[in-house]
């Protein structure tokens, strides 16, 4: 580690939006209602997906793993956030800043990867038979993280310590170097491309001969069927990669400071809320198994989360 990361040892201080003091309550209000609900909406989900044998199926596999890395996505960042927006003192130590980014780099690469994987196995779901490439997904994920987080830490920061962010995110921490960022720029944007772009590509690739195939169905009912198995993916697909595309495929200095915050709340923290919303409100079996198994969810829920 170069000699001007002195302040490695010591804290960052992150700055949120210090300067709107009156936006602290507000989001303090809503991380806690988007917190409780990614919590009880994904362990809902895994809980169904397990209890019912109806949901042991490849696409139901993805609705449990995609739960887990949701949970563990919004933990790595929110409570947190919770604890600083409730002290004067915003900080996180130096080894809590670079657990914090790894855990959250490798989990939100890993949700790229599995949303194309997922995405081709609808296709094949309508064509022929294919298992999921789950664990290619999370070793990807996590290789990923690894390689953008030690380009990122070891830049020379000359003892600036104010991270104008929520949370420790690549995006904020360049900006703290103290040298040239173009090439440490360029390779993260290499990286940015293989796991936000060629994901999204392959997704639009898939869907494409999704509907050529759904197309070919003679019964209209059957093609509202197959088009409706896909529905919930594609809201997933569009909330989620839109917003890190935005954030991660555009240089560091041309994004506003308060917008970027606002976009990485999203991608964050608010896409991976929705997902439970989305899968068990658009999918039959979900909703069925929910209400046969009601009575063993709200008993968790009573006794862990409240």
């Amino acid at each position: 580690m170069n000699r001007a990361n002195e302040s490695s040892s010591k804290e960052f201080i992150l700055l949120g939006f210090s300067d709107k003091p009156w936006l602290q309550t507000p989001l303090l209000v809503l991380l806690l209602a988007s917190y409780a609900t990614t919590i009880f909406g994904n362990v809902s989900i895994m809980m169904v997906c397990i209890l019912d044998p109806k949901l042991h199926t490849p696409m139901y596999f993805f609705f449990t793993n995609l739960s887990i890395l949701d949970l563990c996505y919004t933990t790595s960042t929110i409570p947190h956030m919770l604890k600083n927006i409730c002290q004067n003192k915003k900080t996180i130590s130096y080894g809590g800043c670079v657990a914090q980014l790894i855990i959250f780099l490798a989990l939100g690469a890993t949700e790229c990867l599995l949303l194309a994987v997922t995405s081709f196995d609808r296709y094949v779901a309508i064509c022929r038979p294919l298992r999921y490439m789950t664990a290619f997904s999370w070793l990807t994920g996590f290789s990923n993280s690894v390689l953008q987080s030690s380009l990122t830490l070891n830049m020379p920061r000359c003892g600036h310590q104010e991270v104008d962010h929520f949370f420790c995110e690549v995006p904020a921490l360049l900006k703290l170097s103290c040298a040239d960022t173009k090439p440490i720029v360029s390779e993260l944007f290499f990286f940015s491309v293989l796991i936000l772009l060629i994901p999204v590509t392959l997704i639009l690739i898939s869907y494409g001969f999704i509907a050529q195939a759904v197309l070919r169905i003679r019964s209209a009912e059957g093609r509202r069927k197959a088009f409706g198995t896909c529905g919930s993916h594609m809201v997933v697909v569009s909330l989620f990669f839109g917003t890190g595309i935005y954030m991660y495929l555009q240089p560091p200095s041309s994004t506003s400071k308060d917008w970027g915050k606002m976009v990485s709340l999203f991608y964050g923290i608010f896409t991976p809320m929705l997902n439970p919303l989305i899968y068990s409100l658009r999918n039959k079996d979900m909703k069925e198994a929910f209400k046969s198994n009601a009575e063993d969810i709200f008993s968790f829920a009573k006794k862990n989360l409240l």
